[in-house]
């Protein structure tokens, strides 16, 4: 269980901050960078919520569970955090997630812009945070040892935003027309 007494801490005022492991590293270092990058996928998705009902709003509560633990993987380096490890069990479970919404779905004959509904356009925002958040766990990869789960997770979680905004936008998509103003 963790227990948060104290929000101000003062520990941050210089510009570090600590990682899981107790390491203090500059606020901009390539992992704060990440999990940060994470974080703001969450609350996206946080929003997308507000256009979520049912077993969609519970689909979307259990991924931003699963960015916690993504969160908590990143920010212990090292052996430390072996507790903490992401499996590869949440994203086999979004691969299932979007098999079963892609099933219901027209095919594909276009890129889709971004937008449509509400829920669509949130979906579609969290997705490109998401695509963010990958790159800089792939940059954070190239420099320190990552968990290779959490780049898997983070790429299968674009792919399942992007079919999310197409299940709930199937009426309002519109796809992209090459030249269109030219």
């Amino acid at each position: 269980m963790v227990r948060i007494d104290r929000v101000i801490t003062r520990g941050g005022d210089a510009g570090q901050t600590s990682l899981g492991d107790g390491s203090r590293v500059s606020k901009d270092a390539a992992r704060v960078e990440a999990y940060g990058d994470v974080d703001e996928a969450n609350a996206a998705i946080g929003l997308l919520r507000l256009h979520a009902h049912g077993e969609e709003d519970a689909m979307l509560a259990r991924i931003q569970n699963d960015l916690f633990d993504v969160g908590a993987d990143l920010c212990v380096p090292g052996a430390a955090g072996d507790r903490l490890r992401l499996t590869d069990v949440p994203a086999l479970r979004l691969e299932a997630e979007v098999a079963d919404m892609n099933a219901t779905l027209p095919p594909l004959t276009s890129f889709i812009l971004p937008g449509g509904t509400p829920a669509a356009a949130h979906a579609h925002l969290a997705r490109t945070i998401v695509r963010r958040a990958e790159r800089r766990v792939v940059t954070l990869a190239a420099l320190e040892t990552v968990n290779p789960a959490v780049i898997r997770y983070l790429n299968r979680l674009s792919d399942h935003l992007f079919v999310f905004s197409r299940k709930v936008n199937v009426v309002a998509e519109t796809p992209w027309r090459p030249g269109l103003n030219g």
